[in-house]
């Protein structure tokens, strides 16, 4: 979830540069929540340099996504689903955070359902409350269903995704929680990216099915090869765009792999 340290450290010299009467008009929090993970927040901020307002989350003092940068969020969906065959496909989304990768899977006309994992209540009240403009509408829509669950739990439990329906298969899961396979956001995540974590992923896939992953940090050879243990066809694909805040071009990993 992390949308890289170098843009946030340019954010905050922007905040120290401004003034403190500057930053209180141009500030706001639109939501805490204390979890078992820290203080989670929802922040609006308006950003002189792209002139326009910024929705960022953070996690203590870490951020973990900001609207400035959704390329790759979006990415995780085109590409995950753009190798998922079929017409009426049931996919899963691992973190709701602000909203775009679940937005993007859903201009794919074939998917049918769209079930969001996301562990804090705090951020599905966010979307219930249409606090985030560009993906207002998302929880109301009549394809998703917003969970409150543990995603990590649920993949490695037999019950799965779906507690009205235990066992049930998808087509496609997409995951944007971790920073990266290494860099976790809680320390229980880290049995997930093994083998032993990525099979028990892969029983909630149908034959065909796609798992596709974003990650903060550049590919990682150990994970394509945990990937690679379970599942056919792994890539791992850079994905670039421009970072407004330092001027240059910034990166993000979305790690794809299919069920054999």
């Amino acid at each position: 979830m992390n949308r890289g340290m170098e843009v946030h450290s340019a954010v905050e010299i922007q905040y120290h540069d401004a003034g403190v009467a500057a930053v209180s008009a141009r500030f706001e929090e639109l939501g805490w929540r204390q979890t078992p993970m820290g203080e989670l927040s929802l922040r609006r901020r308006f950003d002189p340099t792209v002139r326009m307002d910024v929705f960022e989350v953070k996690l203590d003092d870490e951020y973990l996504m900001s609207s400035l940068f959704t390329v790759a969020e979006r990415e995780l969906a085109r590409l995950g689903l753009a190798r998922t065959a079929g017409t009426e496909l049931d996919v899963v989304v691992g973190g709701l955070g602000l909203g775009y990768t679940a937005w993007e899977a859903l201009t794919d006309g074939r998917v049918r359902s769209l079930t969001v994992i996301e562990f804090s209540e705090a951020v599905i009240d966010w979307h219930e409350r249409e606090l985030l403009p560009d993906t207002a509408g998302l929880a109301t829509e009549a394809r998703v269903g917003l969970r409150c669950a543990d995603f990590f739990a649920a993949a490695a439990g037999g019950e799965g995704f779906d507690p009205d329906r235990p066992g049930r298969k998808f087509d496609a899961i997409l995951l944007d929680i971790d920073h990266s396979p290494r860099h976790v956001l809680h320390r229980p995540h880290a049995a997930f990216y093994t083998p032993d974590g990525l099979r028990q992923l892969s029983a909630h896939l149908g034959a065909g099915g796609t798992f596709a992953m974003w990650s903060d940090d550049p590919p990682d050879a150990e994970f394509v090869s945990a990937l690679s243990a379970v599942f056919r066809d792994v890539a791992a694909e850079r994905v670039f765009f421009d970072n407004p805040l330092t001027q240059g071009r910034s990166s993000a990993t979305i790690y794809l792999a299919t069920r054999a």
